[in-house]
């Protein structure tokens, strides 16, 4: 069996129609490489949510935010360009153009930009999530966890299926995968691809300006791999994607009232897009030594994305005073480029044996550019990016970035239900920044050594307890504007108990933790006015936070077919000091408005203190050969800062998706529904005071309800 079949193994098999509903999918072993070695789920000593390829398929994952509305104290926004977003993971949280707060590995390859985060999932075998620092295995960024993607390996027989989704707003989605093998069983390949496009469900009521402010003319994405296995049970992978984009893009309302429980639609007059690429290339080598499996890759990434919007986010009829009242709209531009490279050499020990080991080295390689353009917008076209005549601001950066890490991790069974774990990694970061308009030079070393131990019990088979002293580290970097012209390191120490438990026979799972951190260096973005005018954004740092939360995951199978399922988080991301700023608990309101709001609050911003979701799921065979199955999903979220200074907050949310089909063997067919409740949010708001622009703030609206119907075909 090739060794890519073996790193997920899902409990819940596609139904014959009755094949699986005798016993609780909760008593199927479930096989993860969450810490890069295969391990029952259960055993693992961490906080780990995992989606095999047929969870994916039942609760209709499509895409990144899809997944993280499940997982507790995790949050995930969409915000300015096509492909940027904004996620925050148990109070850590994104920041523009610098580091995600969480890794992202796909098919053992990090991505390196939060851009990349935002992805369409198709063809995936696994996601497993992990939350709390995870540097020790995966180096920088992983301070908030990682997030590891497996994508579906190829088959020694031939498969082929095909997927056609249609929903309100015009959303078309089309999905087919082909896999088998190539003359003889020691090669095999796989090809997939997917095709997305909608019309839009956000009305943008200015006429002319594209009629819907989220659109997609188009985006696709292709992935080819072949798989071949070598003599001595040595294994070689390859694979590599490729795809487009052209969409809408930073889709924020114009609240004239300043309050982010306003929900407005778009009103913007210049007409939005945005256009890019991704494409990658992986291989993977893996075969056994006498003393120890030896794993190679080697990865390689290509994107870009040309982004055009604009930045008055408003019309000449509603304020014809313009842009800080200069009697114009502008419009916004930026060219992003990103090329990068990955090499890890890892070395794993057998893991049926009392010590246990893990240890390798990495090397990764970043060159990235951004040009940035304001410009007087007279027509609402694009093309005024590149007329010299009408750009008021242009900035042009560069940035190249080496990183080279070395870890290793060991366990040791004290007893057979005991085992110590320990482990460290050093990491060391280069980081340049060039302004390729002024020719000015920036360059910063940033390092930091990530220990981490764990002791684990486990009483039974079922049951496992843990206590984890552990660490993260996201490097600083340079803002491409604005002062402080750089940012510094953001290390964070967790402390943490958890557990993982089966009863009741296995048909019910409670797993959770309570953790306590303190995080030096908080990295955040933050906008303010400048000097004269205008507005700043920058990357700046939070002296010290201190962050408590827990998190609970229970799930229950009254009968073999019906699961009830409940989670919950919490997060407390409190601010214990920030150099040079006042707090405002200490300020009037009068002498809030006279700092220009550059004060700070109690918690970190973009915080949403709670997130839970309640639900059920139910499957029933219909005849021999047909099954229905039906889910509902109540996802909550509490209020939600938006900022450092914690003054503009949003309501608490709820969100409902439902699901329901009837399928066999070779096809199914589902209803579906998200956001049925048809809840108004905003996925970013700006207050108008750090922003400039006068009396108005701006929002980012979440999708409204929508709802379609799903065709799936296989062979």
């Amino acid at each position: 069996m090739p060794l890519a079949a073996l790193q997920v193994a899902s409990a819940a098999a596609r139904p014959s129609a009755d094949s699986d509903t005798q016993t609780p999918a909760l008593l199927h072993e479930v096989i993860v490489t969450a810490e890069k070695r295969a391990e029952p789920l259960q055993r693992v000593p961490a906080q780990v949510q995992v989606f095999t390829s047929r969870e994916i398929e039942l609760r209709g994952i499509r895409s990144t935010a899809d997944y993280i509305a499940e997982i507790p104290n995790m949050t995930f926004d969409r915000a300015d360009t096509y492909n940027n977003s904004w996620v925050v993971v148990r109070g850590i949280a994104s920041v523009t153009n610098a580091d995600p707060p969480i890794a992202v590995v796909v098919d053992g390859v990090p991505q390196v930009d939060q851009m990349q985060l935002n992805q369409q999932m198709f063809d995936i075998q696994s996601i497993q999530v992990l939350k709390g620092p995870q540097g020790t295995l995966y180096g920088r960024d992983a301070l908030g966890g990682a997030i590891v993607i497996q994508t579906e390996p190829p088959t020694p027989k031939f498969t082929a299926s095909g997927d056609l989704t249609y929903g309100n707003g015009g959303m078309a989605d089309v999905r087919a995968e082909v896999s088998g093998p190539m003359g003889s069983r020691s090669v095999g390949y796989r090809l997939a691809g997917t095709y997305l496009t909608q019309k839009g469900l956000i009305p943008n009521t200015y006429p002319g300006a594209g009629g819907h402010s989220d659109f997609i003319h188009y985006d696709y994405d292709t992935r080819g791999s072949l798989l071949a296995h070598l003599p001595a049970d040595w294994t070689l992978e390859l694979t590599g994607d490729f795809g487009r984009h052209s969409g809408a893009t930073n889709q924020y309302s114009w609240i004239q009232s300043d309050d982010p429980n306003q929900f407005l639609n778009p009103t913007y007059s210049f007409y939005p897009g945005d256009v890019g690429m991704n494409g990658g290339l992986s291989a993977k080598l893996e075969g056994p030594l006498s003393f120890a499996k030896l794993t190679w890759i080697s990865g390689y990434n290509r994107m870009y994305e040309d982004d055009r919007a604009s930045i008055s986010y408003s019309n000449p009829v509603q304020d014809p005073l313009g842009l800080f009242n200069l009697g114009f709209q502008a419009g916004q531009g930026q060219n992003l480029s990103l090329t990068s490279y990955f090499q890890e050499l890892r070395l794993t020990s057998p893991f049926h044996q009392r010590f246990r080991w893990v240890t390798g080295l990495s090397y990764q390689y970043l060159d990235k550019s951004l040009l940035t353009r304001v410009f007087i917008d007279q027509n609402g076209s694009p093309s005024q990016f590149w007329n010299p005549s009408q750009v008021i601001v242009n900035s042009d950066y560069g940035w190249v970035e080496s990183s080279f890490g070395a870890y290793g991790q060991a366990e040791y069974d004290i007893r057979p239900d005991l085992t110590l774990t320990a482990g460290l990694r050093y990491d060391f970061d280069n980081r340049t920044q060039q302004d390729l308009v002024t020719g000015a030079f920036l360059n910063a070393n940033f390092l930091a050594w990530q220990p981490k131990a764990t002791l684990s019990w486990r009483p039974t088979d079922r049951q496992t307890y843990y206590l984890t002293a552990s660490t993260g580290y996201r490097p600083g970097g340079f803002n491409p504007t604005g002062n402080p012209s750089h940012f510094t390191s953001e290390y964070l120490r967790n402390y943490e108990a958890g557990w993982k438990t089966l009863w009741l026979g296995g048909r019910v799972r409670v797993n959770g933790a309570v953790f306590y951190d303190t995080d030096h260096g908080y990295q955040y973005f933050n906008v303010y006015s400048s000097p004269g005018g205008g507005f700043t954004q920058v990357n700046q740092n939070i002296n010290l936070v201190v962050i408590k939360g827990a998190e609970l995951e229970t799930q229950w199978y009254p009968t073999p077919r019906w699961e009830l399922f409940a989670n919950a988080g919490y997060t407390d991301s409190a601010i214990v000091k920030l150099n040079g700023v006042p707090s405002c608990s200490g300020l009037s309101s009068g002498q809030i408005a006279a700092v220009d709001y550059g004060c700070y609050g109690t918690y970190t911003p973009y915080l949403t203190p709670w997130t839970g979701q309640v639900g059920t799921q139910y499957r029933h065979p219909i005849s021999a050969n047909l099954s229905f199955f039906g889910r509902a999903a109540l996802s909550l979220y509490g209020k939600k800062i938006w900022e450092v200074n914690n003054i503009a907050v949003q309501n608490p949310k709820h969100y409902l998706d439902l699901r329901a089909g009837i399928e066999s063997v070779r096809w199914s067919v589902w209803l579906w529904g998200k956001n049925l409740t048809d809840t108004r949010a905003y996925s970013q708001f700006v207050r108008a005071v750090p922003f400039g622009i006068g009396t108005a703030g701006i929002g980012y609206l979440v999708p409204p309800a929508s709802y379609g119907l799903e065709l799936r075909m296989r062979y």
